[in-house]
Formats: C-alpha cells, structure tokens, sequence
C-alpha cells in the first residue's frame, strides 16, 4: 500500500469529529496517507499522541478482526495495539490503533528471506490457535465463496471487461479453486495478507510489528501458510514468490510449529499459495495495469499445481 502525503483540510470531514470523539483530541497534522481497500490515516494530534485510523466498507468482518488484534497486542505480540473498537461511520467501518513507526521492511524473495518470515508467521499462528473469532473471509482468500461462477463477487472488478483475464489465469484459478474445495480440512484463523510491506524489522532481525490486521481469515492451516509462502515478499504491486523461497518457507513453517504435514495439507498450501497471485493478475487484466502476477502466475502454475495434485 504506497503512502503519500494528505494537507490537513482535506481529510474526510468526519475524521477529525471522530478523533475528537473516541480518542480526546483533534488532528493537527498528517504524517501519512494510503488508500487501497482501506483508507489509512497517520495523525498527530493536539496532545502531541501519534495514531492510526483505519476505514474501510463495512463487510462484517472488521469488528472481529480488531477485537482479535487486541488479544494479541495485550499478550505482547509485536502488533499495534487497538486504541478503540471498530464503530460504524456511514457505510465505513473506523477505527485507531497505536503507531508503530519503527523497523524497515524486508527485500528480497530468496529461500534466505522466506525462513525468516516463516519464523514469524509461525509465532503469529501459535498465538492466534486460541483467539475466538471467526471472520468472513477477505476477497484475495475467498476461493470457498458461494458466488455463481469461478470469482467471488467484487463489484469493481466484475463490472470491468472479464474477457481481458488470461486464459492462463482463468485456468490455474479453475483448478486452484477445485483442489482447495475438495481439501476438507478444519478451519483456524490466521493473517491472509503476510506481505513484505506488512512487516517491519529491526536491525537485530527481529520482527518489529506485523501489520494489517483486518485481514484476518477463517481457512484451514496449510492452505492460510500456502498463501503466505506465495505473498510472503510481496510489496507494491503484488507478486508471487519464486517456488524454491516457497518451499523454503513451508519447510520453516513446519520445523517451527513443531509438525509436519500430511500429504494433503502440503497439496493445499501448494494449492493455495497460487490463488492470490491469480486474483491480483485478474486485477491487473481488469485494469490494463502491468502483468507482474500474470506473468508470475504463467511461469510458475504448471509447478505448483502439479505440487498440489490440481
């Protein structure tokens, strides 16, 4: 999510009401911008207390994932901690979280990387195994959606023309989408949007803060650390991770939480790791934006999906 910079008088007018409201005082300056599916606000406000705001539509899953993200902030997982409960503004679901400004991203897509950010991802999964929530799933890990036809339904994508998507891609979704379906394994909860861009590091190696946690979905282990093992070194735009740095990071998830996978499971993060990319490279189509996960998914969907039997 690429940040900018915003003037102070072109916030949303209900911004600095709300602020005032649930959080004491009003903005006086804006530190950053960025606007995606979210709309994210760094603010200073007039006590000199630095905070984020989030908004977004209102899909039934914010209030969930923000009451997941303080359990974790309270046991002491390196996350912003929640400043205030998800509440209704219009159409939007708002709420402010503390600012974590600190640590830099992590570049690269190499095997090296990706056993770091399977390191984390694994703490991250241990800690929510116990956290009761069950959140409707976001659209990039919504393969199990009871739509009509192969997507689900994402109005400012179906209205765009359809026959601008691959039949490359088409075809890996079609088949991603058959092999999760048919998986039958429980679900848990777990971070569906495990980016480069949602992660920072300190210089020790130790993670700083994971972001973006209104991205939590309900979907079984092995295909929520299939995803990630895709995404894992994704920034802006989206990409999808070299098959070897995927491997890599299965096999440190695994050796970290203590448990190998079955056969099944492993076909299922296989499976997995390849829908988002599909999804991201039918946006760009929809789009006519530059195929960088088009082109990923061409080169690499013939070797995941024999890995996941699909």
């Amino acid at each position: 999510m690429p940040f900018h910079t915003v003037a102070l008088d072109a916030l949303p007018d209900w911004l600095g009401p709300w602020c005032a409201d649930r959080l004491g005082d009003e903005p006086v300056r804006v530190l950053f911008a960025a606007r995606s599916v979210s709309a994210v606000f760094g603010l200073r406000l007039a006590g000199g207390r630095d905070v984020v705001v989030k908004a977004r539509p209102d899909e039934g899953r914010v209030s969930s994932c923000v009451a997941a993200q303080a359990q974790l902030a309270q046991r002491g997982f390196a996350c912003p901690r929640p400043l205030t409960p998800a509440v209704a503004v219009g159409a939007l679901a708002v709420h402010a979280e503390e600012m974590r400004s600190g640590g830099d991203p992590l570049r690269g897509d190499s095997p090296d990387v990706a056993v770091r950010c399977a390191a984390v991802f694994a703490r991250l999964m241990r800690a929510l195994a116990d956290v009761d929530a069950a959140p409707p799933n976001p659209r990039w890990v919504r393969w199990d959606h009871a739509d009509p036809g192969l997507w689900p339904r994402i109005g400012e994508l179906d209205e765009r023309d359809q026959r601008a998507v691959p039949a490359h891609v088409v075809d890996a979704a079609a088949r991603v989408r058959e092999r999760l379906l048919a998986a039958d394994l429980p679900c848990v909860l777990g971070h569906a949007d495990f980016e480069a861009q949602n992660l920072r590091w300190r210089r020790d190696g130790r993670v700083e803060a994971v972001h973006d946690w209104d991205s939590l979905a309900w979907q079984p282990e092995a295909a929520l650390v299939g995803a990630a093992c895709g995404a894992f070194a994704s920034a802006s735009p989206p990409t999808l991770a070299p098959v070897e740095s995927s491997a890599a990071f299965l096999a440190a998830y695994q050796h970290h939480r203590g448990r190998g996978f079955t056969a099944r499971e492993r076909e299922v993060a296989w499976a997995a790791s390849l829908w988002p990319a599909a999804h991201n490279a039918r946006w760009e189509a929809v789009h006519g934006a530059s195929p960088v996960c088009g082109r990923a998914v061409r080169a690499q969907a013939a070797e995941r999906l024999r890995r996941a039997n699909a």
